[in-house]
């Protein structure tokens, strides 16, 4: 029934997006503009026909440009084959081809680059090679497969070869350099999560600690209820919680779901409708009709009971990786790929309570990032400007000289919490850290972003124009990231908030002077020193 409403609902008109634009980031690694640029270049002086030039002349015409960047190679095959049928002109496409490559094998050689860093041809596989099973894999297979032919043309070193991970299955123990998911040392620490986990009453902050360099696949599900508020420390009063919290969603479901179809809900449920299918696209799991429903639900009830922000885009990601670990907790094989109609109505119920409460638990600590006008994320945006100047200010200057401004990129790291940076597998990574942090996803938050950015200074200096510049902040190649570069983005991101000791002595100081202006009955007169520290 709530397919059929969903089809009635959503039909084409005037007033709603005929498409949807792609969104660039970890999920959507742009084409690699540089070999299609020399190839082109190399063709139009074979055929003699005048090219029109690829540069574009703004951010917007150069975005519009690439839309369809994954089919261009299947769109370039069907336009030249149709151009003419010649022998002739099949000839000199094939002359053009052999030319390339033997400029690309030169190039390679005066490079020297390593064997083993790359795949030489397809016909050089080994024969044990890993079968594709999934988009995401696809998708990755493909981007190993094509660095080697792009390696000789980049400005940078391309990334060692590594194993296929895929997006979502079995990520938060598989490490990318393809390490074995359980050592001897993971097996200690997962014991020393059952200790704690089945102990009369948790200990948080001991399990905060063993939570914070990641938090082991098996028990992930029943620490995040814990670490977010959901679950009480009492293992005895447990059971009673959860069945009564997912009462208490349903019950939320029968009064408020049917409002939707009421013409002061429909902008929110529309918005909603339209987020839900670009949410993790490459990955089929979100893509089934019953996900994308228990989705819809979750977001259009805590749009209901939180009228201050509502729907927000954006909150439609933070959804996804409290399903995916909810949903581990009953599926064995690869998530991502996995068929949810063979769980039982029950399963799926406690997922999507589940996932609903722990949403709604980390919202009410950063709501004022969705709130009007989104102040939270402007004051975040502001207070990463200000860390960035202490901390690097040859890449500060450098954006200041090309007049890039911090809002235009990191708005959406902090909108997103950096989910659009990053495959849903590190993000999940993350969160362990973030849920142990205090004041994870709003405070420490920051640093990890700063840390973020300055990973990238070197290819940040090497741009020098303000397109380039902001197409390299929106597409960073994280593609290939797992547990060791987050686990070392962290680090620095610990390390930063340590040393941060102006910002410290800036917020104590305001606290400081707002304390004494409030015992004293008066009311300070600046409180734009909010927007310049962060809390």
């Amino acid at each position: 029934m709530a397919a059929e409403s969903g089809r009635q609902f959503w039909k084409r008109s005037a007033k709603l997006p005929g498409s949807i634009q792609p969104v660039y980031g970890a999920q959507h690694p742009p084409l690699d503009s540089q070999l299609t640029k020399n190839f082109i270049k190399d063709r139009s002086k074979a055929s003699g026909l005048p090219m029109k030039s690829k540069k574009a002349s703004s951010f917007h015409e150069f975005a519009r440009s690439t839309s369809d960047a994954w089919d261009i190679g299947d769109d370039e095959d069907e336009d030249f084959s149709s151009s003419s049928s010649s022998s002739s002109l099949q000839t000199l496409n094939s002359k053009v081809a052999k030319a390339t490559a033997a400029q690309v094998l030169e190039n390679h050689s005066k490079l020297r680059v390593k064997p083993e860093r790359c795949q030489p041809a397809l016909s050089d596989l080994p024969t044990n090679c890993k079968v594709i099973k999934s988009s995401s894999e696809a998708q990755l297979s493909r981007t190993s497969e094509e660095a080697c032919v792009r390696s000789p043309l980049q400005k940078q070193q391309s990334l060692p070869l590594r194993p296929v991970i895929p997006l979502v299955a079995r990520i938060s123990d598989q490490n990318a350099s393809g390490a074995p998911p359980m050592t001897v040392r993971e097996k200690t620490r997962l014991e020393k999560f059952r200790q704690l986990l089945s102990s009369h009453n948790t200990d948080l902050d001991e399990l905060r600690k063993c939570s914070w360099p990641g938090v082991p696949r098996e028990v992930r599900p029943v620490t995040w209820r814990l670490l977010s508020g959901y679950l009480p420390a009492n293992s005895e009063r447990r059971k009673l919680t959860l069945q009564r919290k997912r009462e208490e969603y349903f019950g939320f479901i029968q009064q408020y779901y049917d409002s939707r179809n009421e013409e002061h809900h429909q902008d929110t449920y529309r918005q909603i409708h339209i987020d839900i299918p670009r949410t993790n696209p490459l990955i089929p799991l979100f893509q089934q009709p019953l996900v994308q429903e228990i989705f819809e639900r979750i977001l259009f009830i805590w749009a209901i009971r939180h009228p201050a922000s509502g729907y927000v885009q954006g909150i439609n990601d933070l959804v996804t990786p409290f399903f995916v670990v909810f949903l581990s907790e009953h599926v064995e094989e690869d998530v991502e790929n996995f068929d949810v109609t063979n769980l039982s109505q029950d399963v799926l119920r406690s997922i999507e309570a589940d996932s609903f409460w722990c949403m709604s638990k980390l919202l009410d600590g950063i709501q004022d990032n969705y709130t009007f006008a989104q102040p939270g994320i402007q004051k975040k945006v502001k207070a990463l400007e200000e860390l960035v100047s202490r901390i690097d200010e040859q890449v500060h200057n450098h954006f200041r000289k090309y007049e890039v401004e911090y809002l235009q990129f990191a708005f959406r790291w902090m909108n997103n919490l950096l989910m659009r940076e990053l495959p849903l597998r590190c993000t999940i990574r993350l969160w362990d850290t973030y849920q142990s942090e205090p004041e994870g996803f709003s405070h420490f938050h920051l640093y990890v972003c700063a840390a973020f950015l300055i990973k990238w200074r070197k290819e940040i200096l090497d741009e020098e124009d303000f397109q380039g510049l902001l197409m390299l902040l929106q597409n960073l190649p994280t593609i290939h990231w797992g547990n060791e570069e987050i686990g070392l983005l962290l680090a620095e991101a610990y390390r930063l908030k340590s040393s941060d000791i102006p910002a410290r002595s800036c917020s104590l100081l305001y606290k400081a002077h707002l304390n004494s202006c409030l015992n004293s009955e008066r009311v300070p007169v600046c409180h734009s020193m909010r927007l310049d520290v962060p809390f």
